[in-house]
């Protein structure tokens, strides 16, 4: 089992410090979230039971790939993903770069985690066509690899043509490629074409539903023998126990994070990013990561 936490809703000028202290503690990896802007006029509905998201338009979403180089640059081991990246909202040429220079400055530290999105204003700022997401999300993945080869590299398909070209640097080693979404669409997509999912919080029983959909259409695409990352949070109270029942389900990593309810913004505490979240983090590798070691 390995274990990894998120930025998502910490201050940005946090996540260099607790990178450091989430590496040296023995974490495996990293997510970062992800969204460009928060419209004023949103009319965008959000795919929860009220329709509206969850956070406030003054959230903080730091660019992915920035921050990911960023924190890659003064850690040595952990590794780096997204939860999610919303892809095809960007260019593909884009992404691939983005991309290939963070595994570089990461020593191939780094996984794509991607999203077809559900915000059609970002979409459309960013003058890509959202009613294609998804069918241009699964024509990326199929592309990105060949653009990540290094030397001259194309692409040839329906949504996008890329001429011969040379697009430096790349990846040194394959950088591989996760999907979220709880859609069937976005379940199949990873299913039939990913390196495994990426999944939100869930109770016990909506665990055991998804990993036995995933390896359901796994079988149904013929790559049950596959290698196939399952990663999400768990909603239960965090234990041993419970990771070690997650891991005999077949989820090969957990989002949790320690301090979580507990760590103080900084101009509540005045105390520096080691204070606020070292003990949480030290207790969580003391309790439970030295455990399932």
């Amino acid at each position: 089992m390995k274990f990894w936490t998120g930025t998502a809703f910490t201050p940005t000028a946090d996540a260099i410090a607790l990178a450091r202290i989430l590496d040296e503690a023995g974490f495996d990896g990293i997510v970062v979230s992800d969204h460009l802007i928060y419209p004023r006029e949103l009319t965008s509905p959000y795919p929860s039971p009220t329709g509206k998201p969850m956070w406030t338009p003054d959230t903080a979403w730091p660019d992915s790939w920035v921050l990911i180089g960023a924190m890659a640059a003064v850690t040595q081991r952990i590794r780096f993903t997204n939860a999610v990246y919303v892809a095809p909202a960007r260019p593909l040429l884009e992404v691939a770069k983005q991309v290939a220079t963070a595994a570089v400055i990461a020593d191939g530290r780094v996984a794509l985690s991607v999203g077809a999105g559900w915000m059609r204003e970002e979409f459309e700022l960013m003058g890509q066509e959202f009613t294609t997401r998804g069918k241009r999300l699964d024509e990326m993945i199929e592309a990105l690899p060949e653009l990540w080869r290094g030397g001259w590299v194309s692409w040839t398909g329906k949504h996008y043509r890329i001429p011969e070209l040379m697009i430096e640097p790349h990846p040194p080693g394959p950088v591989p490629i996760m999907c979220g979404g709880e859609s069937e669409a976005a379940l199949r997509r990873a299913a039939r074409l990913c390196d495994g999912w990426v999944g939100s919080a869930y109770t016990w029983d909506e665990a055991v539903e998804k990993v036995g959909r995933l390896t359901a259409l796994r079988r149904e695409y013929g790559r049950e023998s596959d290698p196939f990352e399952i990663m999400f949070a768990f909603r239960e109270a965090q234990s041993v126990d419970l990771f070690k029942r997650a891991e005999d389900l077949g989820v090969t990593a957990v989002m949790c994070s320690p301090w979580a309810r507990t760590a103080q913004p900084p101009d509540e505490t005045g105390g520096s990013a080691d204070d606020r979240y070292r003990p949480q983090i030290e207790r969580f590798a003391e309790n439970i990561l030295s455990r399932m070691s």
